[in-house]
């Protein structure tokens, strides 16, 4: 969109205002002048006809390969124990634009620290979901972008 009304200004300066040519009355050097102005500024509008479908087109490869890069994230941080506060275990969720991706869980003891990865495919896994992995994955899909704290 910035690139079609950069192009739209470019055009405006090469062109000059609608009716500004002839409040200023015709170019005396003749018609001749007039032609090859004129062809110059269809080679020039063709230039930039062709330079807009080639920004498109990049445009469409770029938004391709962001539907399959890392678009969403969420995180939820709980506390897996009863005896132990601060909340320092977390379930990450990172989901691409079709909503796949990877859930990761930290478990955090006091004695040991356990991690868990699970595939997510289009929202959902074939692998038994706790409660905070779903809900990371429920706010990777949301897009509130915030921490959660479980309750």
């Amino acid at each position: 969109m910035i690139n079609l009304v950069l192009l739209v200004c470019v055009l405006y300066r090469l062109l000059g205002r609608p009716g500004a040519r002839s409040r200023r009355g015709p170019i005396r050097a003749g018609g001749e002048r007039q032609a090859v102005a004129a062809e110059s500024h269809g080679k020039a509008i063709q230039r930039l006809e062709a330079a807009v479908k080639k920004l498109a087109q990049g445009q469409r490869q770029l938004s391709d390969i962001a539907k399959d890069s890392v678009r969403h994230v969420g995180v939820v941080r709980f506390d897996a124990f009863e005896d132990m506060g601060g909340r320092l275990s977390f379930s990450a969720a990172l989901l691409d634009g079709h909503g796949d991706g990877v859930v990761i869980t930290s478990i955090n003891g006091r004695q040991d620290t356990r991690c868990y990865a699970k595939r997510i495919q289009n929202g959902t896994s074939i692998h038994n979901l706790s409660d905070e992995e779903r809900q990371a994955i429920r706010e990777a899909l949301e897009g509130t972008r915030q921490i959660v704290e479980a309750s």
